[in-house]
């Protein structure tokens, strides 16, 4: 599998990404990950709609935390064509756990503990902590790429603004 460096640093350190690097106006590439319930989730359950996917090193660290609490507030102005799906290699129950206790119900968790497999699809798994690197794609209702956002250092914030303007110019609005 392709390795890439240079991009991401992890705690100010450089770290490799597995995985090829995705283009805008490619198709997304399918993923199966693990939902809160055990239950595989697939990009095409999201067929039809928008979908913002977050890719976060670990919901227990203080920015994903920040992070996914943000999208969860942001999702209520998006309307229901747009689904926000937060992706980590915590365990589906750690998920579960964290979303009741940050009171999270806008944002859906899903586990790639498994088989890593959308992190190396996505080009985003860190090769030197099984963690996915931070990033926000957005794949539109027929399941193509429309933006991503490969953060540099995973202890930083995305740019919330260029990602709401992203999926808003998508809806048409």
């Amino acid at each position: 599998m392709l390795e890439r460096t240079g991009l991401v640093t992890f705690g100010g350190k450089p770290v490799t990404l597995i995985g090829q690097e995705l283009k805008i106006g490619d198709r997304a590439p399918d993923f199966e990950l693990t939902g809160n319930d055990l239950q595989p989730v697939r990009l095409d359950d999201f067929r039809g709609k928008n979908l913002i996917i977050l890719s976060l090193p670990s919901l227990d660290t203080p920015i994903c935390d920040l992070e996914t609490r943000r999208f969860n507030t942001e999702a209520e102005g998006l309307g229901d064509d747009v689904v926000i799906l937060a992706v980590s290699m915590d365990l589906p129950f750690a998920q579960k756990r964290w979303c009741g206790a940050a009171g999270v119900s806008r944002v859906l968790t899903a586990s790639d503990y498994r088989e890593a497999s959308f992190g190396a699809a996505y080009g985003i798994l860190i090769k030197e902590y099984r963690l996915l690197a931070r990033a926000v794609f957005i794949v539109d209702r027929d399941g193509i790429l429309r933006y991503q956002q490969l953060v540099a250092e995973a202890g930083r914030e995305p740019d919330y603004g260029l990602v709401l303007a992203a999926i808003r110019s998508l809806k048409g609005g």
